[in-house]
């Protein structure tokens, strides 16, 4: 639960979801340990039939990701979160908590290669079939995506890579009107540049391992409720949450955890509980460590991405360039509504000439790094279509904003002008 909304974001990230009482240590601790030791059988039947608060196993809930997930709740303003091991397994549960064979649910095209495999492929044979829809279309093709077993809703605030903004009021209004949550990605722009949750989103998602961890380290995940959604307005549509879970005792969620609980302890009492995809506690506290500075990184990402966008947005031997906070950009009226302090350090574009063009500019950098990774310290790059988004075909690639020339630079935190030299160079070697 969040209990830091009283004091500024900067220092939710510093002294969030963490209180030492007297003699306690300062730093989050590591509870490296599987399991939990109590007086008496009784009291462990209670926790198992989730009638007292604790813990008995780490699969289901450790201390210090409880901690490390109370200061994201914190931070995006939601009233409970979970740790997962990564961003995917954070998506997944985000669906499947609400969703099951025969389902439906309505996503943006323009989402990260790896979420859709999941959701195209994966999840698809496991009987949830899936809409998906361009970002920006009208509100008749909006309408029409939806259909009497659509469960959810689904985005990323900014695309990766093709850095569209996603319009979460207008998504969320969708949403409500058929009844249904709207969860949004928001690794991107992380809780520091935008809180979905003040435009109506309800779950929100991330993938830790990008910019809240920050430096590389660590794989995992999170999933926050906002606690807005009224599950029981719309009980005959999610009756996991509303009528009784066989498996623990009858308990009915939303009578004993209330809309602020419910979604995030069936994710955790039922799927943790199944499919295990827990975030070890040593990645917890690393997450911890990333999310002190959180702030501050995010400043210097968003001050090299424009830096870098505006010298490629000039540069002839570059063919186009994405990046919201661009004055040119075609979503920079939208980033300013929703992420007015900046987007992030991602810059998409296009090297003149096309793929091997591309690849020969990749092979002479010197700072920027190759790496199938985005979103952390050091500035490294990747070409989509080769890597993250090689398993689409070229109707997909372009249904999500990927063409074959384009590159995505995620700028780090390195001195701003040390950055564009180094590009500057790699482009005249083109």
């Amino acid at each position: 639960m969040s209990q830091d909304t009283e004091v500024s974001l900067e220092t939710v990230c510093v002294q969030g979801g963490y209180r030492p009482q007297n003699g306690e240590p300062r730093q989050v601790p590591i509870i490296q340990s599987t399991t939990f030791k109590y007086d008496t059988s009784e009291f462990m039947g209670k926790l198992f039939d989730l009638e007292e608060s604790g813990y008995f196993y780490t699969r289901l809930q450790n201390p210090t990701n409880d901690h490390v997930a109370g200061k994201i709740a914190a931070l995006e303003g939601g009233t409970a979160a979970m740790l997962t091991s990564s961003g995917q397994a954070a998506s997944f549960y985000a669906v499947f908590n609400i969703a099951s064979a025969g389902d439906h649910v309505v996503a943006s095209s323009a989402i990260y290669g790896g979420t859709y495999n999941l959701f195209a492929v994966t999840m698809r044979r496991m009987g949830i079939s899936f809409t998906f829809v361009d970002p920006d279309c009208s509100d008749a093709e909006l309408e029409a995506a939806f259909t009497p077993q659509t469960k959810a809703v689904f985005g990323e605030t900014i695309a990766n890579p093709a850095l569209s903004v996603f319009d979460i009021e207008r998504f969320a209004k969708a949403a409500h009107d058929h009844g249904v949550p709207l969860i949004v990605d928001n690794t991107f722009p992380t809780p520091v540049n935008c809180r979905p949750f003040e435009w109506g989103a309800d779950i929100v998602t991330h993938s830790t391992t990008k910019y809240m961890d920050g430096h590389g380290a660590g794989v995992g995940g999170c999933i926050v409720d906002s606690g807005n959604f009224d599950w029981d307005a719309h009980a005959d549509r999610f009756p996991g949450l509303t009528t009784p879970d066989e498996s623990y005792h009858g308990v009915v969620y939303t009578e004993r955890f209330g809309l602020e609980g419910a979604f995030i302890t069936k994710a955790t009492a039922q799927l943790m509980r199944d499919f295990g995809s827990i975030q070890a506690p040593q990645n917890a506290f690393l997450l911890n460590l990333g999310l002190e500075s959180l702030h501050l990184r995010m400043a210097q990402h968003c001050r090299n991405g424009l830096a870098l966008a505006s010298f490629l947005s000039g540069h002839p031997k570059v063919a186009w360039v994405r990046y919201p906070s661009l004055p040119s950009d075609r979503y920079f009226e939208r980033a300013q509504k929703y992420l007015p302090q900046g987007s992030c350090g991602v810059v998409s574009f296009g090297v003149a000439g096309g793929r091997q063009a591309a690849e020969r500019f990749m092979k002479n950098l010197r700072l920027a790094q190759i790496a199938t990774h985005v979103a952390d310290a050091r500035t490294c790059v990747l070409h989509p279509a080769n890597a993250t988004h090689r398993q689409m075909n070229d109707e997909e690639l372009a249904a999500a904003g990927i063409t074959p020339d384009l590159v995505r630079l995620s700028c780090g935190i390195e001195g701003t002008q040390d950055l564009v030299d180094d590009v500057a160079q790699a482009l005249d070697a083109v």
